[in-house]
């Protein structure tokens, strides 16, 4: 039942969350989680655009001036307006990370150049308002807009940590896809994702299966470039306990007719605890599981729901 990740990921993240000595004052931001924990899993791809570029270290404070949706950053003190290296520097460096096939970023919160949302913009009166994204930011997540794209903050929320490493390890998955591009795949690999994909958005679900049963009338090039925004944007939409509740009744109905009295009533019964966030998720998960194993459910044990990462990331385990 337990997946065996053969390719560990490889995400791109801002150099400080990593320990790296690149901040304007000479310090870091090490994350524990993503340098100790998640790191395990993945391969990381450090950055520091404000080093790169060349402020070096340590540096004078940049922030972000003008309109919102494009502003500029400049020196707070000296005034040195560094829009056009950034920009000219981000071009050169985003085409170096898509060769690299990420499976997702780790921006720094705050940050000029990485804020992905959130970031101070400064007007012409110097007054702040918290509307801006950072410039590399900003020109990653619209050069890979199916990325998934997270800030070191929001990950201390566990449903958002959760969302975003289940996102990673799909998106690293499609893109396995896409190296065996044929109609055959696709139908197998959503196959494989129904549960999941129900577990986030019926409608997105019940959407995806209509591409697939279409494949033999559209174009397959057309067909799998749809596929994975839906899919993607499938798994943007967050997966609550009565969603997850009901894809687990719809596991047990595969198999409810092998247990016993005493066995389905115990399973009921987590399910119903879980839905009432009594238990973790991790729960009526772990007995699915044993009674797949049990039954020997092939339709089942291939489902990439019942082990969508690493167990050790015990991201089911929070109630």
């Amino acid at each position: 039942m337990e997946k065996i990740f053969h390719s560990r990921p490889r995400l791109g993240i801002s150099a400080c969350l990593l320990g790296q000595q690149v901040r304007y004052d000479g310090g870091h931001k090490l994350d524990p989680f993503l340098s100790a924990t998640l790191g395990r899993f993945v391969e990381w791809v450090p950055v520091c655009p404000e080093v790169e570029v060349g402020m070096g270290v340590p540096r004078e404070t940049v922030h972000l001036v003008g309109a919102p949706d494009d502003p500029r950053i400049v020196a707070e003190h000296s005034g040195k307006d560094w829009t056009v290296a950034m920009k000219r520097f981000a071009l050169v460096r985003l085409r170096q990370l898509a060769e690299l096939k990420l499976s997702g970023y780790v921006f720094k919160k705050n940050s000029p150049s990485c804020g992905m949302e959130r970031v101070r913009v400064h007007n012409s009166k110097n007054m702040a308002a918290r509307r801006g994204r950072g410039l590399f930011a900003a020109a990653l997540m619209d050069r890979f807009p199916l990325l998934p794209v997270e800030e070191e903050g929001r990950l201390n929320d566990l449903t958002l940590r959760e969302n975003f490493v289940e996102r990673v390890f799909a998106y690293h998955r499609w893109q396995a896809a896409l190296g065996a591009k044929s109609a055959s795949s696709l139908v197998e690999f959503h196959t494989r994702h129904k549960f999941l994909l129900l577990a986030h958005s019926e409608r997105h679900y019940r959407r995806l299966g209509r591409l697939v049963a279409n494949l033999k009338n559209n174009s397959l090039r057309e067909i799998y470039e749809e596929y994975g925004r839906g899919f993607m944007e499938t798994l943007a939409v967050r997966a609550t306990a009565k969603k997850h509740a009901n894809v687990l009744d719809h596991l047990v109905g595969h198999f409810s007719d092998r247990l016993s009295a005493a066995e389905r009533r115990e399973l009921v019964e987590l399910i119903r605890d879980y839905r009432s966030r009594l238990l973790p998720l991790v729960v009526p998960i772990t007995l699915v599981q044993h009674y797949v194993r049990k039954y020997q459910i092939a339709y089942l044990a291939d489902q990439v729901y019942l082990a969508p990462c690493p167990k050790e990331l015990m991201l089911r385990n929070q109630p």
